[in-house]
């Protein structure tokens, strides 16, 4: 794999406040197979295929996607840590891979493990780590923010898992990064102390942080998102803030019947599929609408005064856009925002 030549014109002059802090264009990333002329299966694999994702200043960027769907490999190239197979990232201005002596002191990233040796103290491990640092906040300050400060004399391997995220997350905030990139960042917190992160990355947001986020929690991303991009099989399947991929979603309706033969008339007047099913041994009317309002009032006038017993009304949601992505077979790779 060889990275793309870096542009001239991207890596001079002064930063542009009005572009966006990360830039991908039709990124790609192969995994080669074994051996040099390797043909067919054994050519290797294509994780990413095709991403467009864009970040602005201040903004913060969930990706989501299944196990495989390629999230950690195209976080790997944006970090610098891999180069592109094809396509083009820019952050802050820079290329990741041919520019990262300059662009890493402007950056903080957060692994999924950091990997540090369990002998060392926490407190010693964060001095280790400020000393490769330009502008480097305190090691107190950088244990402090993420309340790990009376772990300070503590082994690093006596730390629970919990507490070892919170560590890598203050060594990646403690050279006051511009953007943040954070992979997966509170797997094995406690309540508690996932809602304090998320409270600190809120922070961060508000002193015009940008932030890269990969995580599993569809509740995480509710929280924190700007906006979401969801990946599936290596493209982004859909993209857009809460309320845009929401609004792709249907609005289910549900309600429990004495006879399915009844639902003849309501498949009358709406003119729409209703489906019945057996539910606990007794029959149950299922139908989905983007004009919730609509339906409704032509479902209640067709009950005319008839019990609509245990009537369910659902909204679309995230865990539902992600559901309906991931039993999608993959297609090409969908511009980010297109649908």
């Amino acid at each position: 794999m060889t990275a793309p030549a870096p542009s001239s014109v991207l890596r001079s002059g002064p930063p542009d406040p009005e572009r966006p802090a990360v830039e991908v264009r039709g990124l790609r990333r192969r995994y080669r197979g074994a051996g040099r002329r390797s043909r067919g299966a054994d050519a290797g694999y294509e994780a990413v295929r095709g991403v467009d994702l864009e970040v602005h200043r201040g903004e913060l960027l969930a990706l989501l996607g299944t196990n495989g769907a390629g999230k950690t490999s195209t976080l790997e190239v944006v970090e610098g840590l891999a180069p592109a197979s094809g396509g083009s990232v820019r952050v802050l201005g820079l290329d990741p891979w041919a520019d990262r002596a300059r662009l890493r002191p402007r950056i903080g990233i957060m692994l999924q493990e950091g990997g540090f040796p369990g002998a060392l103290t926490v407190a010693e491990m964060a001095t280790l780590w400020h000393r490769t640092l330009d502008r480097p906040r305190s090691v107190a300050e950088a244990l402090g923010m993420v309340v790990l400060d009376h772990r300070a004399g503590s082994p690093i391997e006596s730390l629970s898992g919990g507490e070892r995220r919170r560590l890598d997350l203050a060594l990646a905030l403690m050279g006051r990064p511009e953007v943040l990139f954070l992979d997966e960042p509170t797997t094995g917190l406690d309540p508690q102390s996932r809602r304090a992160t998320w409270d600190l990355v809120r922070s961060l947001l508000d002193a015009e942080t940008t932030v890269l986020l990969t995580t599993h929690y569809l509740e995480e991303a509710e929280e924190l998102a700007d906006r979401i991009a969801i990946l599936h099989e290596g493209a982004v399947a859909t993209s857009g803030t809460l309320h845009d991929i929401v609004s792709r979603q249907p609005t289910r309706i549900s309600f429990a019947v004495q006879d399915p033969a009844d639902l003849d008339g309501l498949r009358a007047v709406l003119g729409a599929a209703v489906t019945c099913d057996q539910q606990g041994g007794r029959p149950r009317a299922r139908l989905e609408t983007f004009d919730p309002p609509a339906v409704l009032t032509a479902l209640l006038g067709w009950a005319d005064g008839r019990d609509l017993p245990d009537l369910t009304v659902l909204p679309g949601t995230l865990e539902q856009a992600f559901l309906d992505v991931a039993r999608t077979p993959a297609s090409a790779p969908t511009p980010a925002g297109a649908r």
